[in-house]
């Protein structure tokens, strides 16, 4: 018969067994189950052959061939094949009455292992003339407003539309919008800014159309009409549900106002809180930011009695200090609140304008303009809010991904509104003295920033094949 001291002993270690098996089991079970898959995996579509390769050809009494020579590095140069290689899968070509073309059409070899988009720097290149452009043509697209609208308004040259962007080392994936409207399937894409991004907003608008063969089926969801006046529109796709949205936010931080000693109120802005309208931010599957051109006007460059921290107004703030500061807050707050597995980021960078002899709001002018410019020091202008914005995405935990437009924009001197964001038709009078030289005509320069979003889900999808 045990002893009472050798019962206790036999119970700690059945005990200590059980606990060692358990460990095992857990860690057995951890190790071997796969990953879940990216929430947002569906944006990069799987695709597969349009038919199945060919039964090999029966041997032939020829010598035998050589070894094949080692394989390479890969390059850097994406092929435009005459017919497309392969097509997205679930994506089905239907009638004109649901409105969806079909996306097999489009996708032009995007699985070449010779496809490294990393590698390329998409934003380094130049302008080349296409005859296949523009994506749409002027003044078809009803959701372009008044204010891009230069076709409408009275610009009589084409020139400006007939350009596409080359990157230097690759070239971009043929633009189709029915595909990109398949890869948009189930989302909700945001455009989040001032002016510059509802200009970008109205593109993608009118480049998505062209994927449906039914229009009615876009639509304003609350049957708003584009006006600057009005700060969020939300457009939906109904073959594809998914969304195309802009939130308006001048600065990405919150604006404000205080009462005077006079008791007039004045504007004021909070550097490090959020704008009011980040809760709808949280919503998008797709999020493009920007913000820029508010922080050259008056006030903003001035920094008296404006910047606020906290509860502390600054009597007088450096600018640039504080639009560093800003875009921190903003990246905080992405950090803090978008969930890198289920949604992304874009952040659209500064677009460049063209004013001579003064400035927006001093008889700076662009009119005449019909050619971009391919030389001088113009090519080369990066002003330091890209600076501080490329500094700060690098210090980010979410991964943002940087639409670096500025050096493109830097050629087009020819693409703006100047005279033509106003109806200049039926002889009606339109001052020269105030010209638009920083938005851009539609169609024109915001088509490609789109076709860079679009290349980048393109390219990034044949990069996980591979």
């Amino acid at each position: 018969m045990l002893s009472h001291k050798n019962r206790y002993t036999v119970t700690t270690l059945f005990f200590l067994a059980l606990f060692f098996l358990s460990f095992f089991l857990f860690f057995f079970t951890r190790t071997t189950l796969p990953p879940p898959p990216s929430i947002h995996s569906d944006l990069y579509l799987r695709l597969q052959p349009l038919s199945p390769s060919p039964p090999p050809p029966p041997p032939s009494p020829s010598p035998p061939s050589p070894p094949p020579p080692p394989p390479s590095a890969p390059t850097i140069t994406l092929t435009q094949p005459s017919e497309p290689a392969i097509a997205v899968d679930d994506v089905t070509a239907t009638d004109d009455e649901s409105g969806i073309q079909t996306a097999t059409e489009t996708v032009e070899n995007v699985s070449d292992a010779a496809l490294n988009w990393k590698e390329c720097d998409l934003f380094t290149g130049t302008w080349v003339r296409d005859e296949d452009y523009p994506i749409y043509q002027p003044g078809s697209c009803p959701y372009v407003d008044e204010a891009y609208d230069c076709k409408i308004n009275g610009r009589t040259d084409t020139l400006y539309t007939k350009w596409r962007w080359k990157p230097h080392a690759c070239d971009l994936p043929r633009f189709s919008a029915a595909d990109f409207l398949a890869r948009l399937k189930g989302k909700r894409l945001m455009l989040v800014g001032d002016s510059m991004n509802r200009n970008q907003f109205e593109s993608m608008l009118c480049i998505l159309r062209e994927g449906l063969h039914n229009k009615s089926k876009m639509y304003e969801t609350h049957g708003h009409k584009i006006t600057k006046g009005r700060g969020y529109f939300v457009f939906k796709f109904e073959g594809y549900n998914c969304t195309v949205e802009f939130v308006r936010s001048h600065f990405l931080v919150k604006e404000g106002v205080r009462i005077n000693a006079q008791g007039s109120s004045n504007p004021t802005l909070s550097i490090d809180r959020i704008d009011k309208t980040a809760n709808r931010w949280k919503r998008a599957d797709i999020l493009v930011f920007n913000t820029g051109h508010w922080w050259t006007h008056g006030k903003t460059a001035r920094g008296i009695n404006y910047y606020k921290e906290g509860d502390y107004l600054y009597p007088k703030f450096d600018a640039v200090e504080a639009y560093r500061k800003a875009i921190k807050t903003w990246a905080k707050w992405i950090d803090h609140n978008i969930h890198p597995r289920k949604q992304i980021v874009y952040y659209r960078g500064y677009s460049s304008a063209h004013f001579r002899g003064g400035d927006w709001d001093s008889g700076g002018s662009c009119n005449g303009e019909t050619e971009p410019v391919f030389n001088g020091s113009i090519l080369d202008n990066y002003p330091l809010k890209m600076k501080i914005v490329e500094e700060v995405i690098q210090g980010m935990k979410v991964p943002v991904k940087l639409l670096n437009v500025t050096r493109m924009t830097n050629f087009r001197k020819d693409a703006h509104p100047s005279v033509y964001g106003k109806n200049t038709m039926g002889g009606k009078k339109v001052s020269t003295r105030r010209q638009d030289c920083s938005h851009w005509c539609l169609p024109g320069v915001p088509d490609a920033w789109n076709e860079l979003i679009y290349a980048t889900l393109v390219f990034q999808q044949a990069n996980s094949r591979n």
